[in-house]
């Protein structure tokens, strides 16, 4: 027996703005959307895929009443697959992202940068192909 990592969840306010926000990051498509619910992926999955294999998660927002008050304790990793990590990052920033201080120190290879509302996530090294 066993189980398998299908969506991570965020909670937020505002589930279409930032569903469009990760979407645009990650050039994923909305796969499901209700009254307080969005869910994005990169495929629509289907029970038959996920029992025959892992598969890549879904992001779902969930529109709840509070704000976000603390850092996350569970954050995403992002890399760019065809430009820097410079590059990316601004990118980012013109979406609606900021770049935020955790205590990370100036000398890191990663950028942490916040969502629209605020969840922290990283930008690490590119995966473009060196010239």
């Amino acid at each position: 027996m066993t189980s398998r990592f299908t969506e991570l969840v965020v909670d937020c306010h505002d589930p279409e703005r930032l569903a469009a926000f990760w979407c645009a990051v990650l050039d994923f498509k909305v796969i499901d959307r209700s009254e307080g619910k969005v869910e994005i992926g990169s495929w629509e999955p289907t029970v038959e895929e996920v029992r025959a294999s892992q598969m890549p998660p879904t992001l779902m927002f969930i529109r709840v009443p509070e704000g976000k008050t603390v850092k996350n304790r569970l954050h995403l990793d992002v890399s760019p697959i065809d430009c820097s990590t410079n590059d990316e990052v601004a990118r980012l920033l013109g979406l609606g992202a900021a770049k935020v201080d955790v205590g990370q120190g100036p000398d890191r290879s990663w950028v942490v940068m916040a969502d629209p509302e605020g969840n922290e996530f990283d930008v690490m090294r590119t995966l473009a192909p060196s010239n």
